[in-house]
């Protein structure tokens, strides 16, 4: 995905969570920060929501700043993405994910070299 400084702020989370790897959860509000929307955990929400479906987005592995998944217990949404993370390796716990293991950890590099903006 190609972007400039001019990004769209949807694109610029997409981009984000696009990158987020398997077995790893970031939380809305990491997403928001590393997409320059700092305060903006909700826009995250919407642009994951907003995603085209096509684009695939690892949508799952965004998840509160509690380390929790933010759908209503026993939903549909809830029980699949657990089920997903669970399948990544990710150990959820009545849908919490221990921050500490599972939060991804971008290095400076990693940030340097994807980051178009």
């Amino acid at each position: 995905m190609q972007m400039n400084s001019e990004s769209s702020p949807m694109a610029r989370i997409w981009h984000i969570v696009a990158m987020i790897p398997k077995g790893k959860v970031y939380s809305y509000g990491k997403v928001a920060d590393l997409a320059g929307l700092p305060g903006r955990a909700r826009l995250v929400s919407k642009a994951l929501r907003a995603a085209p479906a096509e684009m695939d987005l690892p949508w799952h592995r965004v998840i509160n700043s509690q380390g929790k998944i933010s759908f209503a217990e026993h939903t549909q949404p809830f029980i699949e993405q657990m089920q997903i993370l669970r399948t990544e390796g990710v150990t959820v716990n009545r849908g919490r994910i221990k921050l500490s293991d599972y939060e991804w950890q971008p290095d400076i590099a990693t940030l340097v070299l994807s980051l178009p903006y």
